[in-house]
């Protein structure tokens, strides 16, 4: 019986005008651009969605708002499967939320988002019911919510507090705070202290978890040394979590694991080997892309082909490589969606022989398996 997943948190409509030419963007220019993408963006999007194409029942949670953007993400849902869509709230004073994504070729995406409906979304908008019918509970990007992490995010505590009471494996995406908002005076550090002894899986990018944890060194995510990676993989696994995973985007994937007491205590989606779980550090490269379209929701269908590998029972080696995987096919479509495939086309094209991007660690006690991935100094195997 394939195990089930309840995600939750950040939904959105994105809209993603088509640009195939490079232009710096200037006040008062205007700028010709293609036809508009309309697809649903934000983590229960994004990462729900994906789970559902890889096979994994889910529900999805979100707030949306009573207008003609929430009604495009719910004929959206839907038309992926009928039933899908059932779990979103209505807040008729709230407008629904919506990014503009602007991928121009040569440089990094550019998003103008409005929160809407999101910003109210808090701990009580969660059916704990079927929270308790399911394995997994993943909840995405609090930090793009304001009532979830305002006072110090004691919604978002009471949330996981409640969720792991109700025996299921929980899961966290941070989403980065926005500097100069009031996410970014949130005291993260004091948060991630009481939050992630209830937090099974914490899936950060590298700079999300550095603004969180180490905010002096924000924006240096793609600096981060092997040693660095092991430093703050043994952090997060010292604040609490179980499974603590760095995206780190063109590098790959760095995972690391808690001992067998720690993971024993992640609730119906634990592996169902925990022993070969316990006490890992491995590190992923990508697989080359087909073509390269675009990075929206990049992240969050690696955390999908994550969390659908940990709900497979895979070996970890395995679920680094499944999610590097996912997060590959996501980037040869300009959404979020368009370029994900189904668990079984996704495990056979990488027994094909997809080809990986491989990268060279040169620190003292790294060794690299044959499959181009690399077994870190604290790995117990």
């Amino acid at each position: 019986m394939v195990k089930k997943a309840i995600i939750a948190g950040h939904i959105c409509l994105d809209i993603i005008p088509a640009v195939d030419h490079h232009f710096e963007l200037q006040p008062g220019h205007l700028y010709e651009v293609g036809a508009p993408l309309m697809a649903t963006g934000g983590a229960v999007s994004n990462t729900g969605i994906a789970l559902h194409i890889l096979g994994i029942p889910v529900t999805l949670m979100g707030k949306l708002g009573d207008d003609s953007f929430g009604k495009t993400i719910l004929q959206i849902v839907q038309e992926r499967a009928t039933g899908l869509e059932k779990g979103f709230l209505i807040d008729r004073k709230a407008s629904t939320s919506y990014t503009v994504v602007i991928n121009i070729p040569g440089i990094d995406r550019i998003f103008l988002h409005s929160p809407g409906a999101n910003a109210d979304f808090g701990a009580d908008d969660i059916d704990y019911d079927k929270v308790k019918q399911a394995a997994l509970f993943h909840f995405g990007y609090p930090s793009f919510m304001a009532r979830t992490y305002a006072d110090g995010a004691r919604e978002l505590l009471e949330m996981f507090h409640r969720v792991k009471a109700c025996g299921v494996t929980t899961s966290l995406d941070p989403g980065m705070p926005d500097g100069n908002g009031p996410a970014g005076k949130v005291d993260w550090p004091h948060v991630l202290q009481e939050l992630l002894p209830n937090v099974d899986v914490f899936m950060p990018s590298a700079d999300e978890l550095l603004f969180l944890l180490e905010p002096e060194k924000f924006s240096k995510g793609d600096d981060l040394s092997p040693a660095e990676l092991s430093r703050l993989g043994q952090r997060m696994l010292d604040l609490g979590v179980g499974i603590a995973a760095i995206k780190l985007g063109k590098r790959g994937l760095y995972l690391r694991t808690g001992t067998s007491q720690r993971l024993q205590k992640m609730g119906a989606g634990c592996p169902d080997n925990v022993v070969a779980w316990a006490d890992r550090e491995l590190c992923f490269p990508i697989f080359k892309e087909e073509q390269f379209k675009g990075a929206t929701g990049a992240g969050d269908t690696t955390i999908a082909g994550f969390l659908a590998s940990l709900l497979h029972s895979l070996t970890p080696e395995m679920a680094g490589t499944f999610a590097c995987a996912v997060g590959a096919c996501n980037v040869e479509a300009p959404d979020a969606l368009g370029g994900i495939r189904s668990w079984q086309q996704t495990r056979e094209r990488i027994q094909q022989g997809w080809a990986k991007i491989p990268f060279f660690v040169q620190e003292k006690g790294w060794r690299q398996d044959a499959e181009f991935f690399w077994y870190g100094p604290n790995d117990a195997h």
